[in-house]
């Protein structure tokens, strides 16, 4: 089961991909109870998290009152998720509330709890890709009411689903050159890709653990139904392998297991909240405001209510339905065993075309 973590208050983070952005708060000011919403929906995730709660509940100093958690919820929050097909209502969810203890305690809010709503799908009957999914929120009994609509992002892929796909890093030893990584952008607005490299540390004889990094490879705006190439440059990756080891003298062999490639794309909404919120490259700090939520009179809301896909595709080392397959080219696997950069690391192959060759090994 796959987890959506959202997490909003005045920062909006998409995982470790897409971008960061802020909304500008006064930190002592007048009064004004403003609902921040904060919620984007995942096609290939089961659990999907909303953040909901309150800017300001009365005057003094923002960042005292940003560290108690009771000021910074409304005290009823009933909401539904509505999904519509084809203009016919279908499936409704009803959000539950929980306590999340995922928090970073060195941020402004408190930590590390916070309260987030939800509700669950399967992978039996997953959000429908043709669906509109309508938001409402009423706060309080009535009081505030918050609406909100999207589509959902889908139809992303990538050059590496392919079974012979390969990650070729060299041309010969110590020549590296840039291969590109193609992106199908589905309905998406914008693109990130990311490759998570893991591979196998040992201190004896089947004792190992396995060690990974992320290796982003950047982030784009894209035309629906069209594609972006990210490029992998060969060096990079073994300086990120260099970069990446346990600086621990008892390992003595190392083995690559996988590379896998995900790509997150994000709805139109969300490219332009994105974008509006993007730190600016001038000395002109007054920047517009942008929310495609809607709220009742006399109240304000800021926030998103959109959507991201995450598709990923993971490339094991020795391909479990045809042992013969290479994930990495040959010349790519020599230089991470011998090259320049990795050499002295213990890397050795497992895989039964390098038989033959002196990094070897079973």
């Amino acid at each position: 089961m796959k987890f959506s973590f959202i997490f909003f208050i005045s920062i909006f983070f998409i995982g470790s991909t897409l971008t960061s952005c802020n909304e500008d708060v006064d930190l002592i000011g007048d009064f004004e109870e403003t609902a921040v919403v904060h919620g984007l929906l995942d096609k290939s995730d089961s659990i999907h998290f909303i953040k909901i709660n309150r800017a300001f509940i009365g005057p003094g100093n923002a960042l005292e009152i940003s560290q108690i958690p009771d000021s910074n919820e409304f005290q009823q929050v009933d909401a539904t998720i509505t999904e519509f097909v084809n203009g016919s209502q279908d499936r409704v969810w009803t959000l539950l509330d929980t306590l999340v203890e995922n928090k970073d305690p060195n941020g402004v809010f408190y930590a590390p709890y916070q309260k987030m709503y939800y509700f669950k799908t399967t992978s039996t009957e997953p959000l429908n890709a043709n669906a509109i999914y309508k938001l409402h929120i009423s706060i309080n009994g009535d009081d505030i009411l918050i609406d909100g609509e999207t589509e959902i992002v889908s139809g992303i892929g990538t050059s590496a689903d392919g079974q012979t796909f390969r990650f070729d890093f060299v041309d010969d030893p110590g020549v590296y050159f840039e291969k590109g990584l193609s992106v199908s952008s589905g309905n998406s607005h914008i693109i990130n890709a990311t490759l998570e490299v893991k591979f196998f540390e040992y201190t004896a004889p089947g004792v190992g653990a396995l060690k990974s990094f992320k290796w982003n490879l950047g982030e784009s705006e894209v035309e629906p139904n069209g594609s972006k190439t990210f490029t992998m440059n060969g060096k990079t990756f073994y300086d990120l392998v260099l970069a990446n080891i346990t600086n621990n003298p008892s390992i003595n062999q190392r083995k690559m297991y996988s590379i896998k490639v995900i790509a997150t794309g994000g709805g139109e909404d969300l490219f332009n909240y994105m974008t509006v919120n993007a730190p600016s490259s001038t000395l002109a700090q007054s920047k517009p405001s942008f929310t495609n939520l809607s709220v009742n009179a006399n109240h304000k809301v800021v926030g998103i209510f959109s959507s991201r896909y995450t598709h990923s595709i993971e490339k094991t080392y020795i391909n479990p339905s045809n042992a013969n397959l290479r994930m990495m080219a040959t010349k790519s696997v020599e230089e991470l065993c011998t090259g320049p950069i990795t050499g002295n690391l213990f890397f050795c192959s497992q895989h039964i075309g390098d038989v033959l060759t002196s990094y070897y090994c079973p």
